[in-house]
């Protein structure tokens, strides 16, 4: 195991490595198309248990099945978009014309009714999700691709990171609220209808301004050879895949990220069954207020993760940020209180640590994961690197997805109870939403340990590369 504290030179960033405040900004719109279709999906899918009726197991599957068949379309995508040649780039053009069939099919997926039977509304949701999900794969795995290569600077790369994911907060900063504004005319399903044409729309408009206004870093690289296509493709999958630097990042946000998502997944029901005794009125106010503050503390969160980064590290950074997501986690046991429920807003900035460092730390490691793999490799690989790793964590939100319906069950839930729900049932609720994302964050710091990349590897193999091709 490495040293848990890594040690090493500071370098400073070069001018001509700095990227512009327009195309950070650009690029963060990106971003936050990205978050807002992920956090919208993930209030939206409330509707078909609670405003349709669909079994929670469905429910489950309509999230589950269409990440299985990311799982082939989505490394096909990263592949091709490394390989394409245009004379708008390699990443742009995937990114144009996705963003806009994405935020098409956004506004369809939700026109639900419920004069239709479950059947009809499970297969219907079903089979318009696993068409988003590849349209919106078109956007999002070449816009992932073009971030990892928009400078070569190992602290620039943690900037843009971090201001992506600073601009991406307003998604989470507004999806508690949607279940409120769903309810607000008493009808889920109507009002699910209207959110969803709304999202549409600025999925497709903000989706496509990374493709107009971000440049590409490398768009002189020879074309590929066209011969025998998909045995390269496959080997370029399976290199991956034996990138342990690699392995360990997807390990890592894996555990971090959906163990948020199983936890959340109960938060809602332990909220509106257990603190307000199934009112979703009072339940949708504090649930908007504790997703509130948790995204406006992930504003300062990622702000502050961003700057002690490039002072001590992205590994010592994270590895201060998770045990603090993991206070926080432990906070919501004193937080979920009948009487006094607004208590568990006291554990909303701890938990903040969490998805703050993954998505600004870990994507920012994962740029130097592909300099190394350029080095081991001699080819530039960000949409192959990109897609798997993103796949991963749709697998593992699926999974997420399929387990909270399992367990949901499990715990002895029955939404035609009402507020009559078992205390039993009342008690598993809140021991998965607490206790699965601590085990999940303990395991990912023992996997960050022993993740070698410091700052001076990093440089080291920039300018091996650079004196590769024949730059000074």
């Amino acid at each position: 195991m490495s040293e848990a504290m890594e040690r090493s030179t500071h370098h400073d960033t070069a001018p001509e490595d700095k990227i512009s405040i327009l195309h950070k900004a650009t690029y963060a719109i990106g971003a936050l198309v990205n978050q807002t279709q992920a956090a919208a999906i993930s209030a939206m899918v409330l509707v078909l248990n609670l405003g349709l009726g669909m079994n929670p197991v469905l429910v489950g599957l309509v999230g589950t099945i269409p990440r299985l068949l990311d799982a082939f379309t989505d490394p096909l995508i990263g592949y091709t978009t490394d390989n394409t040649r245009t004379r708008y780039g390699r990443r742009r053009p995937f990114i144009f014309f996705g963003a806009i069939f994405s935020g098409i099919l956004f506004a369809l997926l939700f026109q639900l009714n419920k004069a239709n039977s479950e059947s009809y509304n499970f297969w219907y949701f079903l089979i318009v999700q696993c068409f988003f999900v590849v349209a919106f794969a078109f956007y999002s795995i070449p816009w992932i691709a073009l971030g990892f290569e928009m400078t070569p600077d190992y602290h620039e790369r943690t900037r843009l990171q971090g201001t992506g994911n600073v601009i991406a907060q307003f998604a989470w900063l507004m999806s508690p609220w949607l279940f409120k504004l769903m309810y607000t005319n008493k009808d889920l399903v109507h009002g699910v209808r209207d959110l969803a044409v709304l999202f549409g729309v600025f999925i497709a408009v903000g989706g496509i301004l990374p493709a107009i206004f971000n440049k590409e870093y490398f768009t002189n690289l020879p074309k590929p050879q066209k011969k025998h296509v998909m045995k390269d493709f496959f080997n370029g999958c399976a290199i991956t895949l034996k990138n342990r630097p690699f392995l360990k990042l997807c390990a890592v946000t894996f555990l971090v990220f959906n163990g948020f998502m199983l936890a959340s997944a109960f938060s809602a029901y332990v909220i509106f069954f257990y603190d307000y005794a199934g009112d979703y009125g009072k339940g949708g106010t504090l649930l908007g207020w504790f997703g509130t503050v948790t995204a406006l503390a992930n504003f300062c969160v990622i702000s502050l993760i961003t700057w002690v980064s490039t002072k001590i590290g992205k590994r010592n950074t994270f590895l201060i940020a998770i045990p603090i997501s993991i206070v926080g986690y432990a906070l919501k046991w004193v937080g979920y209180n009948p009487q006094h429920p607004y208590l568990l807003l006291i554990a909303a900035p701890f938990i903040a640590f969490g998805l703050g460092s993954v998505f600004t730390i870990v994507s920012s490691m994962l740029a130097d994961v592909c300099d190394l793999d350029e080095l081991d490799t001699g080819k530039r690989r960000e949409g192959t690197f990109g897609a798997i790793y993103w796949w991963m964590i749709k697998l593992g939100q699926a999974l997420a997805s399929l387990a909270s319906g399992i367990l949901l069950n499990a715990t002895g839930f029955n939404v035609a109870l009402g507020a009559n729900q078992t205390t039993h049932a009342l008690l598993y609720m809140r021991l998965c939403d607490i206790g699965i994302p601590i085990v999940t964050s303990i395991m990912a710091i023992f996997i960050i340990m022993t993740f070698d990349i410091t700052e001076d590897k990093a440089y080291a193999i920039r300018k091996q590369l650079e004196e590769r091709r024949g730059k000074a």
